[in-house]
């Protein structure tokens, strides 16, 4: 099932549920999805654009969580982290620090890669093995430890 598929049904589960944070969280996805859609006649979105408006999405609502919590206001920082743990449901199984690893170590070595003149080649092909499945701040502190 396409995730966009996948998002309608879930809501439709989530109105029937009364789950106000769920529907928020679903509603605000689809309407960055018919945003991307419709920029520029994009048309119909590829899976790896999906998952990278996903990704959008649940860094923005972490992010903006970090800020409650440092502004001490729990109180806005929990349904931005609940939002986010919807929207997680959609991106494939996120990938340890340690498989993460592997795959750069195998980048560089395919690319004959030395220093960090060659950190963008590496970034934009690990970015890509790895869509959805690991957030480039993590990938760039591997990227940029395994070539110092």
């Amino acid at each position: 099932m396409s995730i966009q598929k996948e998002l309608t049904e879930k809501m439709k589960e989530a109105m029937k549920a009364k789950d106000t944070v769920s529907l928020t969280a679903l509603r605000a996805l689809k309407s960055a999805f018919l945003l991307a859609k419709t920029e520029a006649g994009a048309g119909e979105l590829s899976d790896e654009q999906e998952l990278k408006i996903i990704q959008k999405q649940v860094k923005q609502r972490k992010d903006s969580a970090q800020v409650f919590l440092e502004q001490n206001r729990q109180d806005l920082a929990d349904p931005e982290l609940a939002e986010a743990k919807v929207l997680e449901q959609f991106l494939p199984e996120a990938l340890s620090e340690e498989e993460i690893a592997k795959v750069v170590i195998a980048t560089i070595q395919d690319l004959n890669a030395e220093g960090m003149k060659d950190m963008g080649k590496v970034m934009g092909v690990v970015s890509k093995k790895l869509a959805g499945q690991a957030d480039g701040k993590t990938i760039s502190t591997i990227v940029k430890q395994q070539l110092a």
